[in-house]
C-alpha cells in the first residue's frame, strides 16, 4: 500500500513547468503585480439544505477543509497573494473560517487575503451578476494599483497554477484571457460554451445555452469556461464603467461582458491542462461539487484506495491552518463490538467506540457510540452518533445529535419522509430536520 501511494503522489505532479519562455521566477514577478478577487457570494441552492446556514464556498469537504480551501490554495501556491474575497450570502461562516485559517500570508510584505462583503458602494442594490460583483469593489482595486487582475470562482474543487495562465495572458498580448476545460456535450448547457480559432482566440461565447456546440473533431464534448479571469487592469476597468451604465445588462462576465468585447479586443483561451496540478491520467481533475450527489460522490472517492485527487501532494498542498484536535481514537476489541475504520478518512477529534465506519468520512470531532455502523457517508463535524445506529449513503450535517437507534439510508420511503433524498437516493440529515435547532 505504501508503495502504491507514493506512485501515486508522484503522478499527481504539475504538468506546468514552464511557459511561453517564461520560468517561475519570471511568473512570480507578474503575480507579484497582480491582484485576485474570489467570488464567494453564491448561496449553491441545489445543495439543498446544506446551505441554508452557509455560502457554498463555506460548505465543508475532505474532512477538515472548506470548498473555498482550494482556491485561495491555488493562490498562495501559485504566487497570488493580495486576494480579495468577496462575500454575500450569509457570509459569517465563511469570514470566520478566512480569518483564522487563512491570517498567516506576511501584511509587511504585501500578502493578505481581505475579506469583503457587500457593502451597496455604489448604491443600494447588492450584487446583480458576477461583473457587478467587481463593478462595486473598484475602489479597492484602483487603491492598489495591479497591473494584472485575476478573477476566480470559490466554489469548486480543484488545483490549478494560475501563474501559467497569466504568463500565457502577457505573451499572447491578451486584454482577457480565460480558463476552459472540456466537457461532454450533455453538460455544457450549465457553462459557458465558447468556440476558438487555431491560435485558442475566442471567436464565439454563448452563456448556458439550450443547445451547445460542439467542439470540432469531438463531436460528444464543449469546450467551457471555467469561470476564471485574467484581465489587463485598465481594459476591465473601462469594461466595467461601460457595462454600469448600460441599463440593458445583466451584469455577470459570462452572459454580457464576455460576448460584447469578442469583435473589438483581444480575448483568449486557456486550455486548464496546461496548467493543472492534479491530473487524473490524460485529464485534468476539476469538480463542480453544486449538487448532493456531486458533494457526496467527491468526497467518497477521496476514500478509496487511489482517489482522483491528491491530497498529500507536498509540492502543492491545499493549506490553510487546520483546526487544533487530538488525534483520532478507536477502542474496544470485542466481537461485534469493534472499533475500527476500513476505506474511510476520520479527522481529529474523533472517537469511534465499538463501532465500525466503511468507505465513509467523518469531519472533525465526530463520536460513534457501540454497535453503531457508518456505510458510504460522509458526516460533518462535532456530529454525535448513539449506539446501535445505522447510516447508509447519508451526508449528516454538523452538530446533528442521533440518538440509540436511529437509522437512515435503510428505508427510503421513510427517510423521504424525514429528510432530503437525492435522485440517487442519498439522503441528507441537518439539525433543523431533526428538530435540535
Amino acid at each position: 500500500m505504501a508503495l502504491q501511494c507514493r506512485v501515486w503522489v508522484s503522478k499527481a505532479r504539475t504538468r506546468a513547468p514552464g511557459v511561453c519562455g517564461m520560468n517561475i521566477d519570471s511568473r512570480r514577478g507578474l503575480t507579484r503585480n497582480t491582484y485576485t478577487l474570489v467570488l464567494a457570494g453564491g448561496r449553491g441552492s441545489r445543495l439543498r439544505q446544506l446551505t441554508d446556514h452557509r455560502a457554498k464556498p463555506a460548505v465543508p469537504f475532505a474532512g477538515t477543509m472548506r470548498i473555498i480551501d482550494f482556491t485561495l490554495g491555488n493562490c498562495v501556491n501559485s504566487g497570488l497573494r493580495r486576494i480579495g474575497v468577496l462575500t454575500q450570502y450569509k457570509a459569517q461562516p465563511l469570514i470566520r473560517h478566512i480569518e483564522r485559517s487563512w491570517g498567516f500570508l506576511e501584511a509587511s510584505l504585501g500578502e493578505f487575503v481581505d475579506v469583503v462583503p457587500a457593502q451597496q458602494q455604489t448604491g443600494e442594490l447588492w450584487y446583480s451578476g458576477t461583473a457587478n460583483a467587481v463593478y462595486q469593489n473598484l475602489d479597492m482595486l484602483r487603491e492598489a494599483e495591479p497591473k494584472y487582475v485575476v478573477v476566480l470562482a470559490g466554489d469548486h474543487v480543484y488545483k490549478m497554477d494560475y501563474s501559467v495562465m497569466l504568463a500565457e495572458h502577457v505573451a499572447k498580448g491578451a486584454q482577457l484571457t480565460v480558463a476552459c476545460l472540456e466537457v461532454p456535450l450533455d453538460d455544457a448547457s450549465d457553462f459557458g460554451v465558447m468556440a476558438v480559432d487555431a491560435e485558442q482566440r475566442i471567436v464565439a461565447f454563448d452563456e448556458k445555452p439550450a443547445h451547445p456546440r460542439a467542439m470540432p473533431g469531438k463531436p460528444g464534448h464543449a469546450l467551457a469556461s471555467m469561470g476564471i479571469y485574467a484581465f489587463d487592469t485598465d481594459f476591465l476597468l473601462d469594461l466595467l464603467e461601460r457595462d454600469a451604465a448600460d441599463t440593458q445588462s445583466s451584469h455577470d462576465f459570462g452572459r454580457d461582458l464576455i460576448p460584447g468585447v469578442l469583435a473589438t479586443a483581444r480575448v483568449f483561451a486557456h486550455r486548464f491542462e496546461d496548467s493543472c496540478v492534479n491530473m487524473v491520467g490524460d485529464r485534468p481533475y476539476w469538480r463542480d461539487v453544486g449538487t448532493l450527489d456531486a458533494y457526496w460522490e467527491a468526497n467518497l472517492d477521496l476514500a478509496r484506495v487511489v482517489p482522483e485527487l491528491d491530497l498529500y501532494d507536498e509540492a502543492w498542498p491545499v493549506l490553510g491552518r487546520q483546526p487544533m484536535r487530538p488525534p483520532a481514537k478507536f477502542v474496544f476489541d470485542d466481537p461485534g463490538r469493534r472499533g475500527m475504520a476500513v476505506d474511510s478518512l476520520v479527522s481529529g477529534g474523533c472517537i469511534v467506540s465499538g463501532a465500525t465506519i466503511r468507505r465513509s468520512i467523518l469531519f472533525n470531532g465526530v463520536t460513534v457510540s457501540d454497535s453503531s455502523l457508518v456505510e458510504d457517508s460522509v458526516v460533518l463535524s462535532n456530529v454525535t452518533i448513539g449506539r446501535n445506529c445505522v447510516l447508509k449513503r447519508s451526508i449528516i450535517d454538523r452538530r446533528c445529535v442521533l440518538p440509540d437507534g436511529f437509522t437512515v439510508g435503510l428505508d427510503p420511503a421513510h427517510d423521504r419522509a424525514r429528510f432530503h433524498v437525492t435522485e440517487r437516493g442519498v439522503c441528507l440529515v441537518t439539525p433543523d430536520m431533526l428538530g435540535a435547532r
